[in-house]
């Protein structure tokens, strides 16, 4: 989806601005899925399986940015990706397509700023144009960090997923189920 660009002012008194993700920011994007993989445990995968060619990230890039149902958003900082943030439709049958998923990282130098904060109340806006009831996450039961932020943009709990994860020092861990209900 197209959208309008935001600037909003961060914590620090640098501004961040809100963009749609382009196919042109592509070896970006990679560079940033394989470093935030290893800057915390949280994210769903490991540095070695982000494994896209430019090429690949491009396409995808380009059928979010033309596709009226899904939203990618970068932020960028002093000309910089600071993170990503996106909303997407569960499915087309029509008793879920009221229901979207949200996921968002951001470069460990850029927590605590608000740029989270903003990003999820911009997707929120956006959610809600395209015509979504309600925005669904994940997060890991362990990251607290991530549910107080969550919590804070009015995500509450509403389920847990027992041993949803499995490390590769073999340990469990269950996630947490998140919903956002939207105005419709």
């Amino acid at each position: 989806m197209q959208f309008e660009a935001r600037t909003i002012i961060l914590k620090d008194g640098r501004t961040c601005t809100l963009r749609p993700a382009h196919p042109d920011d592509a070896a970006v994007l990679i560079e940033y899925m394989t470093r935030t993989a290893g800057e915390t445990e949280f994210t769903l995968r490991y540095p070695d399986e982000v494994n896209y060619t430019e090429e690949q990230e491009r396409e995808i890039l380009g059928s979010i940015l033309n596709d009226p149902g899904q939203i990618m958003m970068v932020g960028i900082v002093d000309g910089k990706l600071a993170g990503n943030c996106s909303v997407s439709g569960i499915g087309n049958k029509r008793k879920i397509r009221h229901r979207s998923s949200l996921a968002i990282t951001l470069y460990r130098e850029y927590w605590g700023l608000g740029i989270g904060t903003a990003m999820i109340h911009y997707l929120t806006e956006l959610a809600e144009k395209i015509g979504y009831g309600q925005i669904d996450l994940e997060v890991v039961a362990d990251n607290t960090r991530a549910q107080a932020l969550y919590r804070k943009c009015g995500f509450e709990e509403s389920g847990r997923r027992t041993r949803a994860l499995k490390f590769d020092d073999g340990t469990y861990h269950d996630e947490i189920l998140m919903t956002k209900l939207l105005a419709k």
